[in-house]
């Protein structure tokens, strides 16, 4: 299933620095919450250019070159993960435009990609196949691309598939016969996706489906990663969702302050960037966020800057947590068990989606990089700077050839406990030896948006895309009179 389900502070947070104030924050006028800042610092770009280039290096390395398949996580990778190939189609651009691969190269490795899922076997038996009504099942063996064991299957981890195989069919423009396919089977596999079906309860989307036992109960409500989903589903030339199914879905947003700062709250904070790395924003505004005063982008800004005023502040006082080391979202964990901290219980998990919002925290201690490389556009100088401190505090531990892994616990040293994966070290904690898919796209797509808009420009060109905004509702800025 999908990476689903989380003391005020007197300080407001924003990229430069801190301004005291003990009133909510202030919508920022337009022209400052719809534009990212201009990239700077020398130091900071030739950090940007290392970190996308290994992350990029984790895509192009470890995926499947004969299907396109990409693991789940390395450095084992028991099955693919369909969220993963979306990011890699991402990444694979980016890899172009900065000169780590051909265009030719990269072509080639979309187009396998999109050759295997428009031709993989889909239909309602348990095994055998990848997909059913155009959706994907979320976990596929690496080698056969059929459905791994009992895994669902996933709408989210579709449209985010899909989003990867939008932007491909954007980017490769040109009229030679690679990319002219690349167009067109991106262009089938997007159609063939029933986006009705998953409607089976209500006006929302349903989660997921298995032959075994059919819809699971749980569906997309309250703000989340699902923005791109409803977008996707809304905007389809086929099998489109009702205009209903957008009010259905933000009619269940909870707004609310969270240190100090007021915003549509989500404790993860994957939730506030996945569907910003293909959709741009900033500026446009649907019927929830124009009643509000601000757009999706400074809501994520909001939701960027909060995180790392509860890190400051720190109310469970584990080490290391500080406004330069931050990051809460959905991430690998050290043990899933119950120990003493201090004289008090403190509770650890393995895979959890850990985050802080209004009336939702979830947190043990254990911070993800790509917490802060998600946002890098939201609030880009304390971004990049947590991922700068990062690097320079734990070396080798944290930042390796592929670059950050996934997750690490500065609070957790003592070196008798038994993790289930990662090591601990006496003098700096828990730290992680994965990677994951999901958790790398997000680092290099938008970098990538920060820097040169790569995705977002792309995508603004999509014709379902832009549909699906409109019928959704938005209007103004970029998307004004397209609908």
């Amino acid at each position: 299933m999908s990476r689903l389900r989380m003391v005020f502070r007197r300080v407001a947070v924003v990229s430069g620095g801190l301004i005291a104030g003990c009133a909510a924050l202030k919508p920022a006028p337009a022209s400052h919450h719809t534009t990212v800042a201009a990239v700077g610092d020398p130091s900071n770009l030739a950090f940007l250019d290392t970190l996308q280039r290994r992350t990029f290096d984790w895509f192009w390395e470890t995926s499947n070159p004969v299907n396109g398949l990409t693991p789940d996580r390395t450095p084992d990778p028991p099955f693919a993960s369909i969220a993963a190939v979306g990011f890699a189609l991402t990444a694979y651009p980016v890899g172009i435009e900065r000169q780590y691969v051909t265009r030719a190269d990269a072509a080639q490795r979309v187009l396998a990609t999109l050759r295997f899922f428009w031709r993989a076997p889909q239909g309602a038996d348990s095994v055998g196949v990848t997909g059913h009504h155009g959706f994907f099942y979320h976990f596929l063996d690496m080698r056969t691309g059929q459905r791994y064991r009992n895994t669902e299957l996933s709408t989210i981890d579709t449209a985010l598939l899909m989003g990867g195989v939008l932007f491909c069919q954007q980017y490769f423009d040109r009229a030679d016969p690679a990319e002219a396919e690349i167009r067109a089977l991106a262009d089938s596999l997007y159609r063939r996706v029933d986006w009705r079906w998953m409607q089976a309860t209500s006006s929302r989307v349903t989660m997921s489906w298995r032959p075994e036992r059919g819809f699971g109960t749980s569906e997309y409500k309250g703000y989340d990663e699902a923005m791109l989903l409803y977008l996707l589903a809304l905007g389809s030339p086929t099998h489109p969702m009702d205009a209903s199914a957008w009010t259905a879905f933000t009619e269940t947003y909870q707004w609310g302050t969270f240190e100090g700062i007021a915003m549509v709250n989500f404790a993860p904070l994957f939730g506030h960037q996945y569907s910003h790395l293909w959709v741009d924003f900033r500026g446009i505004r649907d019927g929830y966020m124009r009643a509000r005063g601000i757009d999706y982008f400074e809501n994520s800004r909001r939701a960027t800057l909060s995180q790392r005023a509860y890190a400051t502040e720190n109310p469970s006082h584990y080490r290391d947590y500080s406004e330069r080391i931050w990051g809460l979202t959905a991430a690998d964990g050290p043990k899933d068990t119950l120990m003493t901290r201090e004289g008090t219980p403190w509770r650890l998990h393995t895979y959890w989606a850990r985050g802080a919002a209004l009336g939702d925290v979830r947190d043990d201690g254990t911070l993800a990089p790509t917490a802060t490389g998600g946002s890098i556009p939201f609030a880009p100088d304390i971004t990049i700077s947590a991922l700068r401190t990062m690097r320079e505090t734990y070396g080798e531990r944290i930042f390796n050839r592929y670059g950050f892994i996934d997750s690490f616990s500065p609070t957790l040293r003592d070196t008798t406990i038994r993790v289930r994966r990662g090591r601990i070290y006496p003098d700096a904690g828990w730290f992680d030896d994965n990677q994951l898919g999901i958790d790398q796209g997000p680092i290099i797509g938008m970098a990538e948006n920060y820097r040169t808009e790569l995705v977002w420009q792309a995508m603004k060109k999509q014709p379902y895309l832009v549909r699906g905004l409109c019928r959704a509702g938005f209007t103004g800025g970029w998307i004004e009179n397209r609908c």
